[in-house]
């Protein structure tokens, strides 16, 4: 019956503090809108008169406040008055929170069920005079505790690994990218005759020697090997030793590297086993095929267990999973984060899903000046393969270890263009929010950003929208210099946000930033002023931006500046 109308605890607590009221003889509160229920009985009703006055709830509106108004009625009604101390008392309380559920009918639904602890709870906290105020009181001087604003936890670079077209190690990563040298070259790993595209940023030699142990070397996928590498890479460059790593706090510490294809050589292989029997398959094709396994694997590996996940949104993937990274340490969740990614999607059925596509160069004769943003000739991207990852810590935590700080993660931002599949909105639009967003999230100026990485894949329509919004969001400052990756070691899908964020981040440490190669014709709209030229250029970087979209119009846009 009446219990129906009541669903929650806290009710039952703000009916016992509001019936608190009717304890004096001369109520104030006589409204049309309560009326006593007719289908209570007369026995209810006499167990709800206060002992001390006699009051009758029933005229005073208390009970019918369950019946006919909702619980907003009820609350604006019982915050206008403070308890009685007559009910505050023991025997007064006792006699009339029998209904609670002891003899009379439960506002838990049961008219005799005993007392449970949520409700033996209400009824302590109902004994107080103090708490009973603190329910009744106003919502503003409730409210009015908040708990005080701290200072947002800054992150900091301590540690970066690369896998890449043109270099595993570091500093050889990026003193190639400074020298012009480019990844491109001819696909080996498989006869690719047949397809109009044969040419890559494909990883000629490799070895997991040190980082991956030989026998899960021979099972898992290269997207995950490169990524387990590139990350134990990361640690060993941030000084993370056995000894450091015997003094973390594991399970502060956590792992956010993404995939945009996961392991396709893993499942491709399994499929065609499948075409002979089940029985041939890999019984690790499954787990080493989904793009979260990676992480988990690091993970297991080193003991970490904060955070951890992957974050697959095509080729913006690495920037969304370093976003989310940086916000579990901002957060207070986390002190450390590995953070990137990685593919390897460089086999036929990679290959053939691109290529049917129409997306990719078709320069075969000269592979390493096929990729080439900007430039008026250019005719698709080039595919790569690899991983890159940071390492992102709290900087305290990282000063109290004596860490080498790279440069400070100041912020960052993702939209959607909610457009189209592949294409980019002809306006720019979800870019130049992107970019908005993440200046008014870091609280940068526009006029503090003075390099730009740009995503820039040596598509027709991509890189000339791509840097349209960027002239729209910071064309009023002639110190911008902007360059692309991509022109030396391709496209490397899932990883190629990290690689970038690395380069960026190599950038800011140097004081170098590399060449844009195979710019010969810029395409008509694009202002070569603000493109770095055939050769590396010195800058002092201010302010750094990292550009990362993908399919299905996914954008995002991180700043880093040097650690002051």
């Amino acid at each position: 019956m009446a219990a129906s109308s009541v669903a929650s605890p806290l009710c039952t607590w703000l009916v016992a503090a509001c019936m608190s009221v009717a304890c004096e003889k001369d109520h104030p509160l006589k409204s049309s809108m309560f009326q006593t229920p007719k289908r209570l009985s007369r026995w209810a009703k006499r167990r709800l008169q206060c002992s001390n006055g006699g009051v009758d709830y029933f005229s005073s509106g208390w009970i019918s406040s369950f019946y006919g108004s909702s619980i907003h009625n009820l609350m604006s009604s019982c915050l206008a008055f403070e308890p009685c101390e007559a009910y505050s008392s023991s025997k007064g309380l006792s006699s009339s929170l029998a209904f609670f559920g002891d003899n009379g009918f439960s506002l838990f639904g049961s008219k005799s069920s005993p007392m449970n602890h949520r409700q033996r709870r209400m009824n302590r906290a109902a004994h107080s005079d103090k708490n009973m105020a603190v329910a009744v009181k106003p919502a503003a001087e409730v409210t009015a505790k908040k708990k005080p604003l701290t200072k947002q936890r800054r992150v900091v670079v301590t540690g970066m690994g690369v896998v890449t077209p043109v270099g595993h190690d570091l500093d050889v990563f990026y003193n190639n990218l400074l020298e012009g040298v480019s990844g491109i070259s001819e696909i080996e790993a498989f006869d690719c005759a047949q397809f109009p595209t044969r040419i890559a940023g494909e990883i000629k030699s490799f070895s997991t020697d040190g980082w991956v142990a030989p026998k899960l070397s021979k099972r898992a996928d290269k997207f995950m090997l490169y990524m387990l590498t590139a990350g134990k890479k990361a640690l060993a460059d941030g000084g993370v030793t056995e000894d450091v790593m015997s003094e973390l706090d594991k399970a502060r510490c956590g792992v956010l590297i993404g995939s945009a294809m996961g392991g396709m050589k893993v499942f491709n292989d399994a499929i065609e086993a499948l075409r002979i029997s089940y029985r041939k398959m890999n019984p690790f094709c499954v787990p080493f095929a989904t793009t979260n396994m990676g992480s988990a694997m690091l993970a297991m590996d080193l003991g970490w267990m904060g955070p951890n996940y992957s974050i697959s949104t095509a080729c913006a993937t690495s920037n969304f999973c370093i976003l989310n990274a940086a916000n579990h340490i901002i957060r207070g969740e986390t002190d450390m984060m590995l953070c990137g990614g990685s593919d390897a999607a460089i086999i036929p059925i990679g290959l053939g899903g691109f290529v049917a596509c129409r997306a990719l160069s078709q320069r075969n004769s000269d592979p390493a000046r096929a990729s080439r943003p900007w430039d008026i000739n250019r005719d698709g991207f080039v595919m790569g393969e690899g991983a890159g990852v940071l390492l992102l810590e709290e900087l305290e935590h990282a000063k109290r270890r004596g860490a080498n700080i790279y440069a400070e993660f100041l912020g960052g931002s993702f939209t959607c263009d909610a457009y189209h599949m592949t294409e980019p909105h002809p306006e720019g639009t979800g870019v130049v929010l992107c970019i908005e967003k993440a200046l008014a999230q870091a609280g940068v100026a526009r006029e503090d950003v003075n390099y730009i990485n740009a995503h820039a894949t040596s598509t027709p329509s991509g890189d000339l929208k791509e840097f349209q919004a960027l002239i729209r969001c910071f064309g009023q400052n002639p110190k911008l210099r902007v360059n692309s990756t991509k022109s030396m070691i391709g496209h490397l899908l899932g990883a190629s946000g990290a690689v970038e964020a690395v380069a960026t981040v190599k950038a800011i440490q140097t004081g170098w930033v590399h060449p844009n190669i195979n710019l010969e014709n810029p395409d008509q709209g694009v202002d070569t002023n603000f493109l770095v030229g055939s050769k590396k250029e010195r800058l002092d970087i201010k302010v750094a931006l990292s550009n990362s979209f993908g399919f299905g119009g996914h954008n995002s846009s991180i700043l880093f500046a040097p650690y002051k």
